[in-house]
């Protein structure tokens, strides 16, 4: 794991292509037995060089009920967002509008070889729709799972041709985050789906407040019983 991390903090695959210079930020080791599968880092935490370390954060922490110490220790949690550098903000008529998507190739680069470094994680805490899409498993009609790096099958010539791959396998439509949470109980207790802590989902949460009051409590048992933790 520490030869990959230093691999990870020097690369520059997308340097050509970020606003500011190359700053991986994540948060990793093969202790780590719960997941925060993010989107990319914001500009503030570029700077800072810790993730979630604002008022996001803190709500973050709010709903997982650990303590700061306790979420950046990384023989407890693993922070790997999708993208590990800042990707730059979309502008509208000279107006930010928020950030740019993930650069793609650090999930295609790096992914794989971190999450096969973290055999204990049993929780992987979903944030985001690229998150969504990369981490969720949803299953083809011929049982195949298409999208979670860790539980992927083979397709070799034992179990399905790739004449029959190719025909048999359709493109599956994105998940959203509200559909994601209505039916987390189908991903649990392997997968759990979050609105990203953004006072920006003030709204989202009060139009489902069923998200508190019956999705957290679970969320909280788990996270306590994975890592021994007593009840703040």
């Amino acid at each position: 794991m520490t030869a990959l991390l230093t691999k990870i903090n020097a690369c520059t695959l997308c340097q050509a292509d970020l606003p500011l210079a190359p700053k991986p930020i994540l948060q990793a080791s093969s202790q780590a037995r719960i997941l925060i599968a993010g989107q990319a880092p914001g500009v503030k935490t570029h700077h800072k060089g810790i993730p979630f370390d604002d008022a996001s954060g803190e709500r973050l922490r709010t709903w997982l009920n650990v303590t700061r110490e306790q979420f950046y220790d990384p023989a407890l949690f693993a922070i790997v967002p999708m993208g590990f550098c800042f990707p730059g903000s979309i502008e509208i008529n000279g107006k930010k509008q928020g950030d740019k998507p993930p650069r793609p190739e650090c999930a295609a680069t790096w992914h794989q070889a971190l999450l096969a470094l973290m055999p204990q994680i049993k929780l992987i805490v979903i944030l985001g729709q690229y998150a969504i899409d990369y981490h969720l498993p949803r299953e083809s009609s011929v049982g195949i799972n298409l999208t979670s790096p860790l539980s992927k099958v083979q397709t070799t010539s034992t179990n399905v041709s790739s004449s029959t791959k190719a025909k048999t396998i359709p493109k599956l439509k994105p998940i959203t985050v509200t559909q994601a949470c209505a039916q987390w109980q189908q991903y649990w207790p392997k997968y759990f789906v979050l609105p990203h802590p953004s006072p920006r989902n003030n709204l989202w949460l009060k139009q489902h407040p069923e998200f508190e009051r019956d999705m957290l409590p679970r969320l909280r048992m788990r996270i306590a019983s994975l890592l021994n933790l007593q009840p703040l």
